[in-house]
């Protein structure tokens, strides 16, 4: 097979459009790798694929290699080892996306590294994983520690094969038909090889873990059983949806796993396991071939045909007709039939119209004895269905009596929390009587504020619990009810039918009885006028009868049976009525009960919620009482602020008072919605405390006049949120308060606290926040860029060039686009490291509260930020140059030297506010360590690069003479002259630059200046 086919074919098969692998190129990959015996060419036009920066490209080549790995040839998953550690970094950075095909390559990469790690260590195993009972004995070595150990291993190979099953199903929108679209089919495509492996896996584990309870104590095996279950309940929910996917229908047949897991502890029960067969249908069967069904084997539905009724003449009885009886003389002598002949033919018809009456009678008996065996056959099933209904209302008052008993521990466990609470309450008001320092009883507000946040939660939850019981019970009585209707109108309906049943039954009797009757009358009259030529016909018409009234005492009988029978079912379906009303009345009592004890319990809850409320407001009374104190306090001169600080507690305690608006609003319309009131509460105390200390705190830096300005404006702002907070002690007041006047107090301190800023600011809080995720998101994209473009001038020096310079090209720009990837990396690291400082330092404050507090660490986050994307782009116009012929090695050196230095920044701006045990320190560190190595990696290539270049301009000097010679030598020599006089001058240039770029950093980020410390 030629190489270029089996490498277009991989081409072809991993491409960036979103429909499923096509088998054919799939098919030809795999026969590549046999024909080869290994997979090399199929790495080596894997690795010149983009796959680090397409989900799509990636996903597509996860599902080529995952079939090479199990149809491939053997050696396919030792050539794929060597790739496994960037296989490992593909999954990590892929792993960085939440969504879409980034998270779906991450976790598929990492079940094809734990494939290739399971077959690697267990080399007996084949790529397909099908063996044989013996071959998988031989497997363990008749160990039991190598049948645990395996064990183990298939249960987190089985796991990382269920892990990719459920991320493909939570990415699909599973409410339209998405196995028929492309997209659809692209994702599910690949989970034919994982159903192919998990049925494998499935069967191995079940035999390994009976083998494995035949050796060792069930206690040890506790572990593994309990994971196989949760393993066995999710294959089993998999393996269902998926065969109810149209795509899979016509690919597949996915096996059922039987409803419950095998009983381990039971060794017989391992022959009654099954192993699940995965079976690839073949193509469909044409019309033609269909299984024609023959007549024969239908059922004949034909009532048979009874036979006629026999023609019984007159002949047939007294021998042949008149023509030819040699006794008849009144035929011979031609005389006609006189009375008594015409009378014995008139009774002999009608002896056979009785006869066919009398057959036509036997035949409707037997017919309606068959209807009433049906009929008694329908009222026993209802019979069993009203006694199984019975029982099913007996087992849901028993779960409704059991709901009631839980209703009372809740009741009780709620009282206990109260009282509970009212010891904490009374512990607080002894702690706080207790303590007198400032510092001491600000923390004990804070555990106060936190006590009322507990409680308000808890009696949130208790009539959550509460209001859930009352509507499950209300549930259940309706539902009650309506059993218990409808089954009383079934029983009255059954009964109406039967009796209109047994009274056609009785109408059909009559009738018959009559019938009867008419034909003893026809007979006595018959036997009155019949001569005794008749005697023979009328004994067996006697003899028939008898058997008629035989036939029908039998009816009569089972007729009284039936009755007996039915007025048994009759009274047995009275008393089940009586007992359902019985219990429908015991519910209702108890349901009552129960909504009277929820009536109380909610007065109760509607007056913890107005204490809860209460509490939190006279805390946050306390609390601007104490910075109102603080104020007045001798040791708070010293104490001092900022500018920028108070203005960002003003605009929170702002949007806190707006806030709290709303949450009076919401209250006022539903007193349930007490939690958000308590919680605003008392962050507007926090917050308004904490303007009025930090107010007080900037007055001592400003001027007198300024100073006296701002103090009334704090005092004033106390004063009338202790005003708002009053009007909210009273139930009345809390909707009639109004904000307006702490407001504009609020308003007038912030237009003081900006008035009091520092003019030399050039950013705003929001501004210089946004700004740094501006620079982070532009120094991503730079980088981003600048991979691309080396890619692209790669790809232009493969077209261009060849020999030496194609292959110093390509070095130089695969050690530029390693130092761009390890680039990539050092701003994700850096990214996660500030989130983490962030998160961790802001405390209450928002993100850009906290980059603006921190404003010269963020300046210089800004600056090493611009630096990196600035080094990397002039680094790709260098290589640019370079590869063209046109640039200097030496400037590319310089620029990868920059790019270090820069990133060198970046990793120290980063690192002052980080926790030195923090795990995204680490892996800056070790990034950085990257961008280093590739930057030595840059230089090394491109100085080998020049070597190169240089020797093949060889100096050819044969065909000059002395003169030229020595002519040549003095320009060397002024050359050599000049250009270390110019080396001087910008070495000199050079430490200038350096020395004025640091006086201009140290001014933008204000090294030297004294910061303003808060108190």
């Amino acid at each position: 097979m030629d190489l270029s086919k089996i490498a277009v074919s991989i081409n072809k098969a991993i491409n960036t459009q979103e429909v499923a692998v096509k088998e054919k190129h799939a098919r030809t990959c795999i026969l590549g790798t046999h024909h080869e015996k290994g997979a090399h060419t199929f790495w080596a036009a894997v690795n010149r694929l983009p796959l680090s920066s397409n989900a799509v490209l990636c996903w597509k080549f996860c599902h080529v290699f995952h079939k090479l790995l199990r149809d491939g040839h053997p050696n396919v998953i030792k050539d794929s080892m060597r790739n496994k550690a960037d296989l490992a970094d593909m999954s990590r950075m892929w792993g960085h996306l939440s969504e879409g095909y980034g998270k779906l390559c991450s976790i598929y990469l990492k079940l094809l590294i734990t494939k290739m790690e399971f077959h690697i260590k267990n080399p007996r195993f084949p790529g397909n994983l099908q063996m044989s009972n013996r071959q998988l004995e031989e497997a363990g070595e008749n160990d039991v520690n190598n049948f645990f150990q395996l064990t183990v291993e298939m249960f987190d190979y089985l796991e990382c094969e269920l892990n990719l099953f459920l991320g493909v199903f939570s990415s699909l929108d599973m409410s339209r038909s998405v196995s028929v679209t492309a997209a659809g089919q692209c994702r599910l495509a690949p989970l034919i090889q994982v159903i192919l492996d998990c049925s494998h896996l499935y069967d191995y584990t079940v035999k390994l873990l009976f083998k494995l309870h035949s050796c060792l104590p069930a206690d040890t095996l506790q572990g593994h059983r309990d994971r196989f279950h949760e393993q066995f309940k999710k294959l089993k929910s998999l393996f269902y949806r998926s065969s109810n996917l149209q795509y899979f229908k016509r690919l597949i047949q996915i096996p059922q796993l039987p409803e419950n897991p095998p009983n381990f502890l039971r060794a017989s029960a391992l022959s009654e396991h099954v192993s699940p067969v995965v079976v690839i249908p073949a193509e469909s069967s044409s019309p033609e071939s269909e299984h024609v069904v023959e007549t024969d084997d239908l059922v004949d539905t034909d009532v048979p045909t009874l036979p006629a009724p026999s023609e019984t003449k007159f002949d047939d009885l007294f021998g042949t007709s008149a023509a030819i009886d040699p006794f008849n003389f009144n035929s011979q002598n031609g005389m006609r039939k006189d009375d008594k002949d015409r009378l014995i033919e008139q009774l002999t018809r009608e002896i056979q119209a009785l006869k066919e009456e009398l057959e036509s009678f036997r035949l409707e008996s037997g017919r309606l004895c068959q209807a009433l065996r049906g009929r008694v056959n329908e009222l026993e099933a209802e019979l069993a269905e009203q006694s199984h209904l019975r029982l099913q209302a007996a087992g849901e008052s028993e779960f409704l009596r059991a709901e009631l008993d839980d209703l009372r521990r809740v009741r009780e466990d709620t009282e206990k929390e109260q009282r509970s609470l009212t010891e904490i309450e009374k512990k607080a008001q002894a702690n706080e009587q207790r303590y007198t320092k400032l510092k001491e009883k600000y923390t004990e507000l804070v555990q106060s504020h936190a006590d009322l946040l507990r409680k308000n939660a808890e009696v949130t939850r208790q009539m959550t619990v509460a209001r859930a019981a009352q509507d499950e019970v209300e549930t259940v009585r309706r539902e009650m009810q309506e059993k218990v209707k409808t089954a009383q109108e079934a029983a009255d309906r059954q009964e109406r039918e039967q009796l209109k049943q047994l009274q056609e039954l009785q109408r059909e009797l009559m009738s018959t009885q009559s019938e009867l009757d008419s034909l003893k009358t026809t007979m006595a009259s018959s036997q009155q006028t019949s001569s005794e030529v008749l005697g023979t016909q009328l004994v067996a018409l006697e003899s028939e009868k008898a058997e008629l009234a035989q036939t029908l005492s039998k009816v009569e009988a089972e007729l009284e049976v039936q009755g007996e029978e039915l007025r048994r079912i009759q009274s047995s379906l009275a008393t089940e009525r009586e007992s359902g009303v019985k219990t429908a009345e015991a519910l209702q009592n108890q349901l009552n009960e129960k909504e009277s004890r929820e009536q109380a319990l909610e007065s109760q809850l509607e007056a913890a919620r107005w204490s809860g409320l209460q509490g939190a407001v006279e805390e946050a009374e306390r609390i601007v009482h104490d910075s109102l104190a603080q104020i007045d306090d001798p040791a708070h001169i010293s104490c001092t602020s900022s500018a920028d600080y108070l203005a960002s507690r003003c605009q929170a305690s702002l949007d806190c008072i707006e806030r709290l608006r709303r949450a009076r609003e919401a209250f006022s319309a539903d007193n349930t919605a007490v939690t958000e009131l308590v919680r605003v509460v008392t962050q507007c105390g926090h917050l308004v405390g904490d303007t009025i200390v930090q107010g007080s705190a900037t007055s001592h830096m400003v001027p007198v006049e300024q100073a006296d300005a701002l103090s009334e404006s704090v005092k004033l702002c106390g004063a009338e949120a202790l005003a708002l907070l009053g009007h909210m002690k009273r139930r009345d007041g809390l909707s009639a308060a109004t904000d307006s006047k702490l407001r504009a107090a609020l308003e007038a301190i912030l237009a003081a606290a900006e008035k009091l800023r520092p003019r030399g600011l050039e950013l705003q809080q929001g501004e210089l926040g946004d700004l740094v995720e501006q620079e982070m998101a532009a120094t991503s994209a730079a980088v981003e860029s600048a991979a691309a473009r080396i890619e692209e001038m790669l790809n232009k020096s493969r077209a261009v060039d060849t020999g030496i310079k194609m292959e110093v090209n390509e070095r130089i720009l695969a050690s530029c686009t390693e130092l761009m990837q390890a680039i990539k990396e050092l701003v994700l690291s850096s990214k996660d490291l500030q989130r983490d400082i962030v998160e961790s330092g802001r405390g209450a404050a928002s993100m850009k509260e906290f980059y603006a507090k921190n404003s010269r660490w963020t300046e210089g986050l800004i600056s090493a930020s611009k630096a990196v994307g600035w080094g990397a782009t002039v680094m790709v116009d260098a290589a640019d140059l370079v590869v063209q012929g046109k640039g200097k090695f030496e400037e590319l050196m310089v620029c990868s030297r920059e790019i270090a230095a820069s990133t060198a920044q970046l990793v120290a701006a980063s690192k002052v506010k980080a926790d030195k045990d923090s795990t995204n320190l680490r892996r800056l560190q070790q990034a950085s360590r990257g961008v280093t190595q590739a930057t030595a990696a840059v230089v090394a290539s491109t100085k080998s690069g020049k070597s190169q270049i240089e020797e093949t301009e060889t100096m050819d000097f044969s065909s000059m003479t002395l003169t030229q010679i020595k002519r040549q030598e003095m320009d060397s020599q002024v050359l050599v002259l000049e250009l270390e006089t110019r080396l001087q001058k910008e070495r000199e240039r050079l430490g200038e630059l350096r020395k004025k770029h640091y006086e201009l950093a140290g001014a933008s980020e204000g090294w030297g200046e004294e910061e303003e410390g808060t108190g």
